[in-house]
């Protein structure tokens, strides 16, 4: 089979296709064919061979990076009911890795892809659309919320921005660059604005009217989380739901004290209960194929992953990554 293999940690071009031998399904496992592959920002990270306690260990060498598949069963191994055998599934650990054309999963790991959802909507929610799920439900986000989400025009932002749109609150869409900005307004976003420009603050302020954001749902960190932390209403609530630009943000605890102002990191607490990842993961999938959810991806042929990894480094992808065989 063809995959895409790291054998020097380094930049996005050490990222290269060869041939591999075909996985072979070992008991309990199906062997999947592969439709569409994810891919994580933290995977860039790790590439380059930063470790960080936001990201997975890092593999060893030589690795196929990625775990999120989706595709259509085309083996069965020992012990496995063989009316899985042609069956679209989705599954968020496929190995050795996600980055090629064939990938093996234990049965127990595997999702059916809800009718009338294609492939690369279905990887694109088996992950990033429950990561989604968890943080809206650690964020508690009710209808009379206003609701500042950056990073919005990501993977997590745009369904964090469609849910809250639906929820009925007032949503805030905070994304880099015009373009981005006008996506995120498509999306449901009450204001849209481009963080990168001067004066986004004061743009919210006098598009509020007065009205004090209630929740920030940050998908970025460092500068602008702490733009955006600055205007967090007394008794607001400031969640962490990624960490995009690579840098930290940590308010004051006399601010939060003083203000009243409630801060967790949604994505640690994610990571400190994998047990509700099964059914965050069948919620995300259900919400896609019933219309509610609407992931947006952005396309790239496996062969060329050094490239979608290149751009996303350079923050010019919108919405979920996903890789092409």
């Amino acid at each position: 089979m063809r995959a895409v293999v790291l054998h020097a940690f380094g930049p996005a071009e050490n990222l290269r296709p060869e041939t591999l031998p075909d996985p072979v399904a070992g008991a309990g496992q199906v062997r999947i064919a592969v439709r569409a592959a994810g891919v994580h920002f933290v995977e860039t990270v790790m590439r380059r061979g930063e470790a960080s306690d936001m990201a997975p260990p890092l593999p060893e060498l030589p690795a196929v990076f990625g775990g999120e598949v989706a595709g259509t069963v085309d083996a069965v191994g020992p012990g496995v009911d063989p009316a899985w055998l042609g069956r679209a599934v989705v599954t968020a650990h496929g190995s050795p890795g996600g980055y090629a054309e064939l990938a093996v999963a234990g049965v127990e790991d595997l999702h059916e892809v809800p009718d009338g959802l294609g492939f690369e909507a279905a990887v694109a929610m088996v992950v990033t659309g429950a990561t989604a799920m968890g943080l809206i439900g650690t964020a508690r986000l009710r209808p009379d919320d206003v609701v500042l989400v950056t990073s919005a025009a990501g993977g997590v932002g745009r369904l964090v921005v469609q849910y809250a749109h639906a929820l009925g609150a007032t949503v805030v869409g905070a994304a880099g660059g015009p373009e981005k900005a006008h996506a995120v307004g498509g999306l449901g976003a009450d204001i849209a604005v481009d963080y990168n420009r001067p004066g986004w603050q004061e743009e919210v302020r006098e598009r509020l009217g007065g009205r004090p954001v209630t929740a920030v749902l940050d998908g970025v960190g460092g500068e602008k989380a702490a733009a955006a932390f600055e205007l967090i209403g007394d008794g607001g609530r400031y969640v962490v739901i990624g960490w995009s630009s690579q840098q930290s943000f940590e308010p004051d605890e006399r601010v939060l004290a003083g203000r009243n102002i409630t801060s967790v990191n949604a994505l640690l607490e994610m990571l400190a209960h994998p047990e509700r990842q099964p059914g965050l993961r069948r919620r995300a999938l259900e919400a896609a194929g019933q219309g509610e959810l609407r992931p947006d991806v952005q396309t790239f042929p496996l062969a060329r992953a050094a490239e979608a990894h290149a751009a996303m480094e350079r923050r010019e992808t919108t919405g979920k990554v996903v890789l092409v065989p």
